[in-house]
């Protein structure tokens, strides 16, 4: 086997996540040696390319199930993304970040109560945001209110945002890393590089073995890698507790028919987000719809090889994960969500029922109008506790002996700067050195002036859904 010294750090998982924080530690501490390794050939290759996403900025201001207490926290976290990609040389900046307008639909009066109440909450955490009544919503997009019954109650909260390409953004981490004087001899990337295995050697330090042979040496690993986080967490007898119900989300398209995203009122106990259109940050001319939602035993979209490692990380041998499944997916709101969306996958059919279901949004299209978006669509785990049966939003976190395991659904790439700061926090620890990090540099370069760095924890807190 080949090896190559001892790393202070090596970070599993080259998506958005993984790449902002070898960006943290590269950046802003004095952490001599990181690696990162990466499975596929390319950077951000999963969940963070373009058409497995919703290519969506979430700071709270149209995610209706966020609390406000939430809000706050995440809107600050979420911002870090946009102070980073600001500051990138243009011909970069434009191929990450697009500003969009951003709208949330409330359609019948307890929808619009809901929003009306939600603008007063908010609207001070978000001085930009604005209620829009009919007039208002015509004049930003026609489309949503055309064709509609004129006696339908109707309002809107808007502002402009930002849409992400964080396939864009990762290679953007990397590249912007490997650029500094002091990053060669600092910094490794291992691309084309599958992690087979985790193992402790006789002197304490960890062995991230890989396929092609190549063994690297750590003394703290971070493991950023959504779903393959817990499967190699439980190789090590940790979370054995969790399982994962595997949805892939599936996206339409019509002929471009909003300017910005239209997203909708968000039922709290569905794991899945509303149904939204938006434009794709890569196809253009086009509006996308979705995303649909089905079960779909893989941990990589699309991938069926994938399916032998979900059914090994899922503990569907034991009975207690059945009857987790069966309290979470019985679930009346659960069941009739994923019976109707077994609807939207029915060749021929599927866009006239799927079509049923946005004309919330823009009351003219029909189902002539839609074309499955082929190759389009990521996949959600979503963790259960099957000690409690408990399905559990958002994302996930396990913490070792000199190892940090990271499930991260969307929000995940939205906060992913943030996140990188707090696992720097507990690497600092783990190291017990005197690694230094330079604070004031990063409220400098990707914080708001108003904010405080504060290192609390928004995305464990409560649940939200992805």
């Amino acid at each position: 086997m080949k090896e190559d010294g001892v790393y202070d750090v090596v970070i599993v998982g080259g998506g958005a996540s993984g790449t902002a924080l070898l960006y943290i530690l590269a950046r802003y501490t004095s952490i001599a040696r990181i690696a990162l390794v990466e499975k596929h050939a390319e950077i951000g290759s999963v969940n963070s390319r373009a058409n497995n996403n919703s290519q969506t900025l979430h700071i709270g201001d149209i995610e209706t199930n966020y609390s406000v207490e939430k809000v706050k926290e995440v809107a600050s976290a979420s911002s870090m993304v946009a102070y980073y990609a600001q500051a990138l040389p243009l011909e970069i900046r434009s191929r990450v970040l697009f500003p969009t307008h951003k709208m949330v639909l409330g359609v019948g009066k307890e929808e619009v109560a809901k929003l009306e109440e939600r603008f007063e909450n908010i609207h001070t955490i978000f001085p930009n945001l604005k209620k829009l009544n009919r007039a208002g919503i015509e004049e930003i997009e026609p489309m949503v209110v055309r064709g509609r019954p004129p006696h339908e109650p109707i309002v809107a909260l808007a502002q402009m945002g930002y849409a992400v390409d964080y396939q864009k953004l990762a290679e953007s981490l990397v590249d912007q890393t490997l650029a500094r004087a002091d990053a060669s001899g600092r910094v490794k990337i291992f691309l084309g590089s599958p992690v087979t295995d985790v193992e402790r050697d006789a002197d304490g330090q960890w062995k991230v073995l890989c396929a092609n042979s190549q063994t690297l040496r750590a003394r703290v690993v971070v493991f950023d890698a959504d779903a393959y986080s817990l499967l190699f967490a439980k190789r090590l007898g940790l979370g054995k507790e969790f399982s994962l119900i595997p949805v892939a989300g599936t996206f339409f398209f019509t002929n471009e028919v909003l300017k910005g995203k239209v997203y909708t009122v968000q039922e709290p106990r569905l794991p899945f987000s509303a149904i939204h259109g938006d434009p794709d940050v890569r196809v253009e001319g086009k509006t996308r719809w979705g995303p649909t939602a089905r079960f779909f035993p893989v941990l990589e979209a699309r991938s069926w090889k994938t399916s032998l490692d979900y059914f090994a990380v899922s503990g569907l041998h034991r009975l207690r994960t059945w009857r987790s499944f069966a309290v979470i997916l019985l679930d009346p709101l659960r069941f009739w969500y994923l019976l109707r969306n077994l609807l939207y996958e029915i060749p021929l059919i599927a866009p006239y029922f799927f079509a049923q279901r946005v004309r919330k949004i823009v009351p003219t299209l029909t189902g002539a109008d839609f074309v499955r978006a082929r190759g389009f669509g990521g996949m959600r785990l979503q963790r259960v506790n099957t000690n409690t049966h408990e399905l559990l939003l958002g994302e996930g976190k396990i913490i070792s002996d000199n190892m940090i395991f990271n499930m991260t659904p969307s929000p995940g790439a939205s906060v992913c700067l943030y996140n990188a700061v707090r696992d720097m926090e507990h690497i600092l620890r783990f190291l017990g050195s005197s690694d230094v990090f330079d604070k004031t540099r990063l409220q400098k370069e990707l914080c708001d002036p108003r904010d405080s760095l504060i290192l609390h924890d928004p995305s464990l807190e409560t649940s939200y859904a992805s």
